[in-house]
């Protein structure tokens, strides 16, 4: 190894903002059933397809409709 390196050249690393960060969350068992049946239609894993439908809602700003009965 040498004593000192150059680090003058090097760029960012372009993937940082890609970066998942790993949550715990509670989700009601029909939910989890509905996107593990869509993960064997669809071969994705369904933590994948959870995540594309949170970041679809995000893009489009999507707001919940909440009514309490």
């Amino acid at each position: 190894m040498r004593d000192e390196y150059d680090f003058s050249q090097s760029v960012p690393n372009p993937y940082l903002k890609k970066l998942k960060k790993q949550v715990s969350i509670n989700l009601e068992e029909n939910v989890v059933d509905y996107f593990q049946k869509l993960s064997e239609q669809t071969g994705i894993p369904y933590q994948n397809l959870i995540n594309l439908y949170l970041q679809d809602c995000v893009r489009t700003e999507r707001k919940l409709s909440l009514k309490w009965v």
